[in-house]
């Protein structure tokens, strides 16, 4: 699915990791944009994010794929919410099946109750979620509660509903339980 000498970049994802797709990514045979290496500064970290907009394929994965086939992810930079909007000439997400939900509503509750807590923690984010292991909206209510500070992960919501690009986006899904 991706041709020998593109470049290609991806969002942070532990589902990536947990495949090993992102130790594939430098065996030299893509250009391979690394926003992760060992040594690289916040400079360098923040100007690849913005380098992985204009790569070739842009890999991810989802924190909640609806059965309808919409995608909804929630990102605290909004670097990968952004690349699966516009962007890369090619976005592929692998999807874990237990990410699977059947309603919007779902999705949200998945992203607070799992995948926010999770990342919170792995991410030594000084948040109320990372602390309790579950999201409480912070930000709601008219934002005038902010118990997330400056570390918050879910700044941006996304809900993907189709691309009118045929073939940029594609979802792998693997029927396995993958990330968080």
């Amino acid at each position: 699915m991706i041709p020998a000498g593109a470049s290609i970049a991806h969002g942070g994802s532990m589902t990536l990791s947990e495949c090993g797709v992102i130790d594939l990514l430098g065996n030299g045979e893509y250009r391979y944009i690394d926003r992760d290496r060992p040594g690289i500064t916040p400079e360098e970290r923040t100007e690849a994010m913005r380098q992985a907009l204009l790569s070739d394929v842009y890999l991810c994965s989802a924190n909640a794929l609806l059965e309808q086939g919409m995608i909804y992810n929630v990102d605290g930079n909004g670097n990968r919410t952004a690349a699966t909007l516009y962007g890369p000439r090619k976005v592929i997400y692998v999807v874990g099946e237990n990410k699977i939900v059947s309603s919007f509503d779902e999705a949200v509750q998945r992203v607070k109750k799992i995948a926010c807590p999770a990342n919170t923690m792995r991410l030594s984010c000084k948040t109320y979620c990372a602390e309790k292991g579950e999201c409480v909206s912070c930000r709601e209510n008219g934002g005038i509660t902010d118990g997330c500070g400056k570390t918050s992960i879910c700044n941006e919501h996304v809900l993907i509903r189709k691309n009118n690009i045929p073939g940029r986006v594609c979802i792998l899904l693997v029927k396995e339980s993958l990330g968080y």
